[in-house]
């Protein structure tokens, strides 16, 4: 059902979209040189790995410098990647994604090998279902940036605080996670957005 769901809504949302995606695409190539999409590898359900679409919203080859971004203080990122990120309209193309199989619209958000690898046991529990667009540790954590902009140490903060309690929130999820759930994750998800 939840495929379904999920194949549906994809299409319909790539459909809708198209205009605006050509537009964020024209802003994109007036404001700095590179591709209009920014590929990074994740890891997925069952730990295997896949290619996460994304707008790009730094300049070409950021991520060579550090794979961790610090909002306002991160200088990679463009004009337009700075408003694309505040309204998380750079997560948009992950439609393609959830098309593809490699995602849902919920479920634990994806994270490179780097973190996965530090994972317990435990914790590997969240890479038994299909990340998500958006959970509930991602409305938690809205602004992860500014957190991590104010950390002396961002890897350290991230890794040792933020990401061990968006696994746990996301183990609870996943222990009353149902469609309904999902619909209501959605919602809430689109109003942030729009706020």
């Amino acid at each position: 059902m939840k495929r379904l769901f999920d194949l549906f809504f994809s299409i319909i949302g790539l459909l809708m979209l198209l205009p605006f995606f050509l537009l964020i695409a024209i802003f994109i190539k007036l404001n700095s040189t590179g591709n209009i999409f920014y590929l990074q590898e994740r890891i997925g359900k069952d730990g295997v790995p896949f290619k996460i679409y994304k707008f790009r919203t730094m300049t070409a080859n950021a991520d060579k410098k550090g794979l961790l971004s610090l909002g306002k203080k991160d200088t990679r990122i463009t004009e337009v990647g700075r408003f694309l990120r505040k309204t998380k309209m750079d997560e948009l193309p992950q439609l393609i994604n959830i098309l593809k199989g490699d995602m849902s619209f919920v479920g634990p958000r994806p994270e490179v090998k780097k973190y996965t690898d530090l994972y317990t046991k435990e914790q590997r529990e969240v890479l038994n279902v299909l990340p998500g667009i958006t959970d509930y540790a991602s409305l938690k954590y809205i602004d992860e940036e500014q957190i991590l902009g104010a950390s002396d140490d961002p890897e350290k903060t991230y890794v040792n605080e933020i990401m061990p309690h968006k696994i746990q929130i996301n183990k609870e999820y996943l222990a009353h996670r149902n469609l309904l759930k999902d619909i209501k994750l959605i919602f809430m998800t689109v109003f942030k957005m729009f706020r």
